[in-house]
């Protein structure tokens, strides 16, 4: 397959299953995973998604985010300066001092907690699959010592929610003066960060980059988790690994149903002073990236979800060397 399946549980004991995973890496970036043990986290987090994105529009609008609040609801989201048809509910790991940057809705009532044991759960997968991914860039890396590269940070790591309507999800009146809709339901990007955990409904419509064959499906699979790596593992590794660029196609292109696509990505992420550059350990040339903050990449990713600015959102491409 062009998307293996990995057996999460036995290749952690299996040096023999890293193969096809690096293939992947090196490929398109992309992956699935299966033996990971989330299964009723996952159950729950979809049972309040489908609650929470089934009210009025006005209701789900109360927890709105904001250029001052970025997370919580949003209905017009920016990808490649276009407006996606999509709806989004983002959240993470509230402070260690007690204190919540989150916008929890009201309802449905077990939200706030079936959210916090999914992202608790998908903290403990990421962990696990990157050391995976470390132990399988390793292996034809020179013999890295894993335990000396850099992980993810759980606070830093964000949640989404996805909602993926058949329909426009604004009225005319509500679309005026932003930016229309583009000709995908969302149009192909990078996640910044590691590696993103996915999970998708059965609806299908998730495509990525393939070096080898162009865009290739990433087929969804009951009880499989999706894993895609993000810029930082990229730079990270030089760009022996490929962060996956990704897109889903148009809801119109896919068979209608009530219900429409949902998905949600576990964004797990560099720690907030991060310099994100080629590792040395991992080095087999000369480096082709130039060292940059993680805080200075988000804040550019970011600010382009809410505005046009004119340009396309900061990429890793900025910071090359070469460039």
């Amino acid at each position: 397959m062009k998307v293996p399946t990995i057996d999460l549980e036995a290749a952690e004991h299996d040096v023999s299953m890293l193969a096809p995973l690096s293939a992947a890496c090196r490929d398109h970036g992309f992956f699935l995973l299966n033996n990971h043990g989330m299964d009723d986290a996952i159950a729950t987090m979809w049972q309040a998604s489908h609650a929470f994105f089934s009210q009025p529009a006005e209701i789900k609008r109360q927890v709105m985010r904001t250029d001052a609040i970025p997370l919580g609801y949003y209905d017009r989201e920016l990808t490649k300066r276009r407006r996606d048809q999509k709806e989004v509910f983002d959240f993470m790991r509230s402070r260690a001092d007690g204190s919540d940057v989150n916008q929890w809705p009201a309802a449905p009532s077990n939200f706030r907690h079936a959210m916090t044991v999914f992202f608790d759960a998908a903290t403990r997968v990421a962990e696990r699959t990157l050391s995976l991914v470390y132990r399988s860039l390793s292996s034809t890396q020179g013999g890295a010592d894993i335990s000396l590269l850099p992980p993810g940070e759980a606070r830093t790591s964000t949640v989404r929610l996805n909602y993926y309507p058949y329909e426009d999800p604004l009225t005319g009146a509500e679309s005026e003066g932003i930016a229309p809709l583009g000709d995908m339901a969302l149009h192909h990007h990078t996640d910044p960060g590691v590696l993103t955990l996915l999970l998708q409904d059965m609806t299908g419509g998730l495509q990525t980059l393939s070096r080898q064959d162009g865009w290739i499906d990433v087929p969804p699979r009951a009880g499989m988790i999706v894993v895609n790596l993000g810029d930082t593992l990229q730079v990270w590794t030089n760009d022996v690994y490929r962060a996956a660029v990704h897109r889903v196609v148009p809801m119109n292109q896919l068979e209608k149903g009530a219900a429409g696509r949902y998905s949600t990505p576990y964004f797990y992420n560099p720690k907030a002073d991060a310099i994100l550059e080629p590792l040395p350990a991992l080095l087999s040339g000369e480096p082709v990236y130039r060292p940059f903050t993680w805080r200075e990449y988000i804040r550019g990713r970011v600010d382009d979800n809410y505005t046009d600015l004119g340009e396309e959102d900061i990429q890793i491409d900025r910071f090359r060397l070469s460039a």
